[in-house]
């Protein structure tokens, strides 16, 4: 299974494969044109909630994963999706955070890639 992630601000590569957007908010300053994802799965993203009391901050990291997962177990049909994508070719996980390594891409790779 091939999942990978990547900055909404990023350019979009050939190697990218199938692109999916997975914030609940459109990252600012960028039209549908320039983002080129395939498909916004916005439901997948963690609860208006959760992000707020995130606010990317590394000390609530592991706090934030548990939560989260806790969240994704009821959204099994769209995970199931995003599993079948990575295992069909390459899925890029697009968010638009600056902290590369704390955000719900980063977890939800995370969790497709333990769900195996």
């Amino acid at each position: 299974m091939s999942v990978y992630l990547k900055r909404a601000y990023e350019p979009l590569q050939a190697q990218d494969g199938y692109r999916v957007l997975v914030d609940g908010l459109w990252p600012r300053g960028l039209s549908k044109d320039a983002l080129q994802v395939q498909e916004w799965l916005k439901e997948i993203a963690p609860s208006r909630e959760l992000r707020r009391w995130f606010g990317h901050d590394p000390d609530r990291w592991e706090e934030f994963r548990r939560r989260y997962f806790e969240e994704l177990e009821a959204k099994g049909e769209a995970l199931t999706e995003l599993q079948e994508r990575a295992r069909q070719g390459t899925l890029t996980l697009v968010y638009a955070a600056r902290d590369e390594e704390h955000n719900n891409a980063v977890a939800l790779r995370d969790y497709l890639l333990r769900r195996k």
